[in-house]
């Protein structure tokens, strides 16, 4: 043989050898990666079940109305009442006590009420890590007592098992200025930032521009695997902030006030098939001519159109992500809500900081540094530039100086036609829209799905549908694969509700209902959607019999009686 050619030979058949076994492994990765969906989960925050154009709204989402259209729309979906419950079930497949978060963003005391994510659960980036994904969260993470720089940082969501995160860990703030943002485990400032630089920032667009940035990402350095994306607008949560462009797109369309829009959006639901005609809405509480300032109550549902208007086109951002990268076919997209519309009144009544309404010609307050963060709290005193936070009526909501919410009345709006509002569990304060869209795995175009859903039901779906083992040292889930709903099979089991004393259970058609120290009413939801005639004097053994699996679910839910009392006390 000659030895001064051997090398050469060796060199191209190894050389060939190994081309091949990278072609094979990459081919057999994307392979595998083709057979497992993506996953996105849009969650929107502080809107009401009508307020999509697909849901009977007169608010342009054409972005969502598009994925419902080439989807599902499912009828009868329930989130948990309040923002951080509802983050908590999502992410773990249980119910929020389960998960450590039966309230808010407190420690009291009690292990439903740690106000953290707790070590018996796992977050869906967890689950799925194993069977091969890779996972992203942008925006509103709000299941941490821990907001803060320089503290324990454990359940952030690098801690979660996510492998990017951009976004807040406190629940509110102001749209141009958002407290506790995040690059992954690091706290920055928007204006100090410079891997992102808009013109104007704007906490929506920058949720969107990460997220289609991370599937950006994700196609070009990880296309071998598939991938979960989580991605959770504070949209439409007060303050009521809009840019000036999307506002004007509503200047005037609501000065007509509550009814005309109430009663168009029920039209357009019942035409759509969402909701029973023949049932009617739940009595509005106000009227429009008890109203002293209607310039300045228009505004805020004009201001509140203009923000879900602004989310749509992020959303439609993403999808074009998806499409541009080949993804979209085998993704399969969620978008719902975390409770049902804001009644509160923050804002509203007026700020005894500040209680100058008027905007002061200068900054009257010490300017801000760029790189100056804002660490936490949902209402800030001023803004970067100087200027007081102005709240109270006739303060015109929009700008960065401002913090007023919509209000009752247009909650009450949002809800059409349902029943009480965010903290609430009868169906107005826990019923969402669900859009799911899934080219390659869902049949069905356009087509509505009745079967009672639940957040729990998510963590469950990712699970089934990434092949992944569910850890035995968790709780298990206790939701079900909406795969089977997808294919229009039924969802059989019991469903449960706590929220600050506000309790519920439903069960089939029936759902006994109560809030907070009032006793139980009975109502057949396929009858009664807007919950309207009480059946506990006539069906008292279905109460006692629904009353007794709301009290086993409490018990192995490490549900408390309300009012917690704090540590110590």
């Amino acid at each position: 043989m000659n030895m001064t050619t051997t090398p050469r030979v060796f060199f191209h058949s190894w050389y060939s050898f190994y081309s091949w076994f990278l072609l094979f492994f990459f081919s057999t990765a994307s392979a595998v990666a083709a057979d497992k969906p993506n996953v996105v989960v849009i969650l929107c925050d502080d809107m009401g079940f009508s307020d999509l154009g697909c849901y009977g709204g007169e608010i342009a989402t054409p972005n969502l109305d598009a994925l419902a259209a080439n989807g599902l729309r499912f009828t009868q979906f329930y989130n948990t009442a309040r923002c951080c419950p509802t983050r908590a079930s999502l992410l773990t497949g249980l119910y929020p006590h389960q998960a450590g978060v039966g309230h808010m963003m407190d420690d009291k005391g009690k292990p439903g009420y740690t106000g953290n994510l707790n070590k018996e659960c796992r977050t869906i980036a967890e689950v799925l890590k194993p069977a091969g994904y890779r996972s992203y969260a942008v925006g509103k993470w709000h299941v941490t007592r821990h907001a803060g720089a320089d503290g324990p940082k454990h359940n952030w969501p690098l801690g979660r098992g996510f492998d990017r995160f951009y976004g807040t860990i406190h629940g509110a703030g102001s749209f141009y200025d958002p407290s506790s943002l995040v690059r992954d485990d690091t706290m920055i400032s928007p204006f100090a930032d410079k891997e992102y630089t808009p013109k104007t920032y704007y906490y929506t667009d920058a949720i969107a521009d990460h997220a289609v940035r991370f599937v950006g990402d994700h196609t070009k350095d990880h296309a071998a695997k598939p991938f979960f994306l989580y991605v959770a607008f504070t949209a439409a949560h007060w303050p009521m902030h809009a840019l000036p462009e999307d506002i004007k797109q509503y200047a005037g369309k609501y000065d007509g006030g509550y009814e005309p829009i109430r009663k168009a959006r029920f039209e357009k639901a019942a035409k759509l098939g969402l909701i029973d005609p023949k049932q009617p809405m739940t009595p509005h509480p106000m009227k429009w001519d008890d109203v002293k300032d209607k310039r300045w109550e228009a505004a805020g549902m004009e201001v509140y159109a203009a923000m879900i208007d602004r989310m749509d086109q992020g959303v439609g951002k993403l999808v074009a992500e998806l499409k541009r990268a080949g993804q979209l076919d085998n993704t399969l997209i969620l978008f719902l809500q975390d409770n049902g519309g804001c009644a509160e009144l923050q804002g509203r009544t007026g700020n005894a900081n500040h209680p100058n309404i008027d905007r002061p010609d200068k900054p009257t307050l010490p300017v801000m540094k760029a790189e100056d963060f804002i660490t936490a709290g949902s209402v800030p005193a001023q803004t970067r530039d100087g200027y007081p936070v102005r709240m109270g009526p006739k303060v015109m909501p929009g700008p960065a100086d401002t913090y007023v919410a919509y209000g009752k009345g247009w909650a009450t709006v949002s809800n059409t036609p349902l029943r009480e509002y965010k903290h609430w569990v009868h169906e107005g304060g826990i019923s969402t829209p669900l859009v799911a869209h899934w080219p390659k795995g869902i049949a069905a175009k356009g087509e509505l799905r009745t079967q009672p859903g639940h957040l729990i039901d998510i963590a469950a779906t990712c699970a089934d549908l990434g092949g992944a083992a569910y850890p035995k040292d968790a709780l298990p889930l206790e939701g079900k694969s909406l795969r089977a709903a997808f294919d229009n099979r039924p969802l059989d089991r019991d469903l449960f509700w706590e929220h600050e004393g506000n309790r519920a259970v439903r069960a089939g058609n029936w759902k006994l209902v109560a809030k907070h120290n009032q006793p139980w009413e009975l109502y057949d939801i396929g009858k009664d959607r807007v919950e309207a005639n009480d059946l506990v004097a006539k069906e008292p053994a279905k109460v006692k019999e629904l009353a007794a699996k709301y009290e086993t679910y409490a018990k192995r839910a490490k549900v408390e009686p309300w009012p917690i009392a704090p540590p110590g006390k």
